[in-house]
């Protein structure tokens, strides 16, 4: 009963301060799950926020859904979830009252102005950590040049090019991506 409830806190503590959206949750759930209480690893984090990216909803609440999951079944994964979900509720519904009735007042303005740059902070924050991850297998900086993974970051050319010239659509780069993850895995024994 006790992780059921670290569960709801920890996920209702991000749900609080994600603001601008899934992409920038995913830092604050690391921090959660992974630097502060050690339920998974950084690996794993990785893998759960790739799921998170190919399944039907916000990556967020995807995560929540994992993570809780794997920490302590359906359970889990409804506290989790209800936990990342609540306070976003009760603070748009504030918002939403606020915004029209007094959303020409140029503190409001000022406000939404600034946490802009910090949306984007947090979204390229929860970038650098995958790429790092992804293209030389640790999780932090500094990175050595020598170690870099090539086939990852073929991939994510080969991705980027298709999805920037919009030659093909995301769902297909991803299952591109898997295919030649797997093919390249299997041609070298997973190395």
């Amino acid at each position: 009963m006790e992780i059921l409830l670290q569960l709801f806190l920890s996920f209702a503590k991000v749900g609080l301060f994600c603001i601008g959206g899934g992409y920038a949750s995913m830092p604050l759930i690391q921090n959660e799950v992974v630097d502060g209480h050690h339920w998974i690893t950084m690996h794993e984090f990785v893998d759960i926020f790739t799921i998170s990216q190919m399944t039907p909803g916000p990556i967020g609440i995807n995560a929540a859904t994992f993570v809780g999951a794997k920490i302590a079944g359906i359970m889990g994964a409804i506290v989790a979830t209800a936990g990342f979900v609540f306070p976003s509720v009760i603070i748009m519904l504030l918002m939403a009252y606020l915004y029209f009735k007094y959303g020409d007042l140029g503190i409001i303005r000022g406000v939404l102005n600034g946490l802009r740059p910090a949306v984007v902070a947090l979204i390229a924050s929860a970038g650098v950590g995958i790429m790092t991850l992804a293209f030389w297998d640790k999780a932090d900086l500094p990175i050595s040049l020598g170690e870099t993974n090539i086939r990852g970051v073929v991939i994510f050319l080969i991705s980027m090019g298709l999805i920037y010239s919009g030659k093909m659509g995301t769902i297909k780069v991803l299952l591109l991506s898997g295919v030649l993850g797997l093919v390249i895995f299997s041609l070298t024994g997973g190395l």
